[in-house]
């Protein structure tokens, strides 16, 4: 009797390692496969979870200031479900208007300026003060992308000057997601 309990002591616990080893394995399994993104009857297209706007940063600050460089940093999630296939940089209320020279327009992967990421169009909507930046092919889920614009110059009027980033995955009819402003300050004078 002792010999039968000992052995069912066995099984008991074999059987119970080999279960949580099974949901394991399971759970595993299901965590890895590829996240699908969000899809309308009428074929809207939206991110699982949209990018994130990282920063914005100018490298001049002065009003007026030439050669000026502004960078949007946003980081694509390894489940947002569908890559990142356009963004929208769109002025918002501001002291003066910047105006840019979109051929000049580039984008990094990250922050290296060595690797570019090609771009299949830009383009402005001046009624709007929208730039749109095309990704050619889209950006993949898990990488992070810096998009650089070059004013013609910085604006006159000193001031902080917010810039309303959205991100578009990629499809026909792609729902854009606001990923909030990058703020930039300009100064009279350098503090």
């Amino acid at each position: 009797m002792m010999q039968s309990f000992t052995q069912v002591r066995k099984l008991v616990s074999w059987g119970i390692v080999g279960t949580s080893l099974a949901i394991c394995v399971g759970a595993w399994a299901v965590s890895n496969q590829p996240t699908q993104a969000v899809q309308l009857a009428d074929g809207t297209v939206y991110f699982n979870h949209p990018p994130r706007l990282l920063d914005a940063r100018t490298t001049e600050k002065g009003i007026r200031a030439m050669g000026a460089k502004y960078y949007f940093r946003l980081s694509l999630a390894a489940d947002a479900g569908e890559p990142l296939q356009q963004v929208t940089i769109a002025q918002r209320e501001a002291p003066d208007e910047v105006r840019f020279s979109l051929e000049k327009t580039q984008a990094f992967a990250d922050q290296d300026r060595e690797a570019r990421l090609p771009l299949g169009a830009v383009a402005e909507d001046e009624e709007t003060q929208t730039i749109s930046v095309i990704f050619d092919p889209p950006v993949q889920p898990g990488k992070s992308v810096t998009i650089r614009l070059r004013p013609r110059r910085n604006p006159d009027a000193a001031g902080v000057y917010l810039f309303g980033v959205t991100a578009f995955p990629q499809g026909e009819k792609a729902y854009g997601q606001f990923l909030g402003f990058g703020r930039l300050q300009f100064y009279d004078s350098l503090p």
